[in-house]
């Protein structure tokens, strides 16, 4: 039984798209804990904690946002170098 035209194609997007799911929510859990720790040791209020997610959110988009430029960007050319 043969798979269908483009099915492991579609599968290995899902699982880079999910891929950037998990990156994104790592990136925001590292550095909300750095922030946690930070805190913990300097006996302060939840400032570093807060900042921390703010920042780990910030750059974990700027990330993704840059991989899918990337990925969208290579398939354009892709596109354009097959034959009509």
């Amino acid at each position: 039984m043969g798979e269908k035209p483009g099915t492991s194609r579609g599968l290995g997007e899902a699982y880079g798209h999910a891929a950037l799911g998990v990156t994104f929510a790592a990136g925001v859990v590292v550095f909300t804990g750095l922030g946690w720790l930070l805190d913990r040791w300097l006996h302060l209020v939840p400032l570093f904690t807060i900042l921390g997610a703010l920042v780990g959110s910030v750059l974990s988009f700027l990330s993704v946002y840059t991989r899918i430029r990337r990925s969208d960007e290579t398939r354009r050319q892709a596109h354009r170098a097959d034959p009509p």
